[in-house]
């Protein structure tokens, strides 16, 4: 009885472990303590990868053209002005760009937007005829064996020899220098439309025939959505050939305009304004390029996002 009284029971040895987990859990410098402070160093540590993925390989490239720019410079005796000169010309070229002197002395932005009416206009008249016609074609196999050889003989004709027929029944240098935007952009435009049309799942017409839905409904609720990628892509191509082509137009038409700028500039014998130009006409297109990639990705498709 007396033992039985004063001996306590023996203790678990549950207990002891248990305190261990609940004080190793509650400690910082556990495992789970441990990731939940190491997290913000790791995101931190991949934002600043990535950040620098993202801008070095870039800035290396300009560096090189920078290196090779000077080099060329320096091999032929100045005669190419190097990156130091250019620069200090572009900050005096861009201090005033807007200014005007005359029909054939305006600045360079003057030139870049005249350019960009030009392109706009030519572009889009191209838009409103390819994109359908693409449409069309691609629709009906009569029709795109009807118009893929005219396609196939007129898309590599460089667009110097269509200025001259747009001179010709235009009797304008404005207007000739438009329809060579424009014959020179609605090609990429109609056949990848026509590409996207023919590209979309037998499936989806057979359930148009079927529900009997009219050409309209086969076009805006089927063949549209399907297309949209396709005819993306053609409106990115045209964009840039048509900004290709006006430089070249502007060249030969006069006027106003960067190719006449560097045409102008040539004729001065200020190497460095065309320099200048090349620099100019490069933004321009990667602007463009980028907006309209914005644009593409906009829609969600994951073809026109890759």
């Amino acid at each position: 009885m007396v033992s039985a009284v004063f001996h306590a029971p023996p203790e678990p040895v549950v207990a002891p472990i248990t305190m261990k987990k609940v004080a190793a859990s509650a400690h910082p410098a556990s495992a789970g303590g441990q990731k939940h402070l190491e997290k913000p160093g790791r995101d931190w540590a991949a934002l600043s990868r990535g950040f620098w993925l993202a801008v070095l390989p870039p800035l290396c490239g300009l560096g090189l053209l920078v290196a090779v720019w000077a080099a060329v410079s320096a091999t032929t005796g100045g005669s190419i002005p190097g990156p130091r000169e250019t620069w200090a010309q572009a900050v005096e070229v861009f201090s005033n760009p807007f200014y005007r002197n005359g029909p054939n002395d305006q600045g360079v932005g003057w030139n870049v937007l005249m350019s960009l009416q030009r392109v706009a206009i030519g572009f889009g008249l191209a838009a409103l005829v390819g994109i359908p016609a693409g449409f069309v074609i691609g629709r009906f196999n009569f029709l795109s064996r009807m118009f893929n050889p005219l396609i196939s003989l007129l898309r590599p004709v460089s667009p110097l020899a269509w200025l001259p027929i747009g001179l010709l029944v235009f009797k304008g240098a404005n207007p000739a220098a438009i329809w060579t935007i424009f014959i020179c952009s609605i090609w990429p435009m109609v056949i990848n439309t026509a590409v996207g049309v023919q590209r979309v799942p037998q499936d989806y017409m057979n359930v148009a025939r079927v529900l009997n839905l009219s050409e309209w409904k086969i076009a805006t609720k089927i063949l549209f959505p399907a297309v949209l990628p396709y005819m993306l892509t053609g409106v990115r191509l045209a964009v840039g050939t048509a900004w290709l082509v006006i430089v070249a137009a502007e060249m030969l038409t006069g006027g106003v305009g960067i190719g006449f700028w560097v045409w102008d500039e040539w004729n001065n014998l200020n190497v460095k304004n065309i320099l200048i130009a090349i620099f100019v006409i490069g933004i321009v297109g990667l602007v463009l390029e980028y907006a309209l990639v914005k644009l593409a990705t906009a829609f969600t498709f994951e073809e026109v996002k890759s």
